[in-house]
């Protein structure tokens, strides 16, 4: 029984690792968190942004593309999408990323990966979400959508607070492209 609970601690640890990164070009200091084969900053990036925000800062897509610390790069769509099948699936994920607090009450998260996400929001101009923004927490991707003949987007992450009657919202981590003139958070992954 003792052999089973050691295994078992340290198949844990392989999944879920945590460690620091301290951005040589201001000292601030990161979270790190290893989930599956990957290595994500744990911390909305705050380098640089065109925008503070309460939760780190925000950024227009090409600013994002340059923004990561040496060693580190803005996650591709595929990136993001091994993170979420690391977690589950993409109907569950949110809840599983989220922060255990910083959220609304009914939209806190387990953080059961040490991911640590937070309600960055969004600024500037939006096409998925008109004038509200985004409700919760959006990430940039690296990567430019291909879809519907625009020539001017890119695929970002998005968890939401939860809004629903029967707190059915805000468990997942959805995918969706946005003009690169909108302003997301970033978090990194290590190259």
């Amino acid at each position: 029984m003792k052999k089973v609970a050691i295994f078992l601690a340290l198949l844990s640890a392989a999944v879920f690792a945590q460690g620091t990164l301290t951005d040589k070009r201001d000292g601030k200091k990161y979270k790190t968190v290893k989930i599956g084969e990957q290595v994500w900053m744990a911390k909305n990036l705050e380098y640089k942004a065109n925008k503070k925000g309460k939760h780190g800062g925000l950024y227009n897509w090409e600013t994002a593309m340059k923004a990561c610390p040496a060693g580190w790069h803005l996650p591709s769509d595929n990136e993001w999408q091994t993170l979420i099948n690391s977690t589950g699936d993409s109907e569950f994920a949110g809840r599983q990323l989220k922060t255990k607090s910083g959220w609304d009450k009914k939209s806190n998260g387990t953080d059961k990966y040490g991911f640590s996400a937070l309600p960055g929001g969004s600024a500037g101009e939006s096409t998925a979400f008109g004038k509200t923004g985004c409700d919760g927490g959006c990430w940039w991707s690296a990567t430019v959508a291909t879809e519907d003949g625009i020539d001017d987007a890119a695929y970002a992450r998005q968890i939401n607070y939860d809004r629903s009657e029967d707190e059915s919202e805000g468990l997942s981590a959805d995918r969706f492209y946005e003009v690169k003139k909108a302003m997301f958070s970033v978090r990194c992954i290590k190259d």
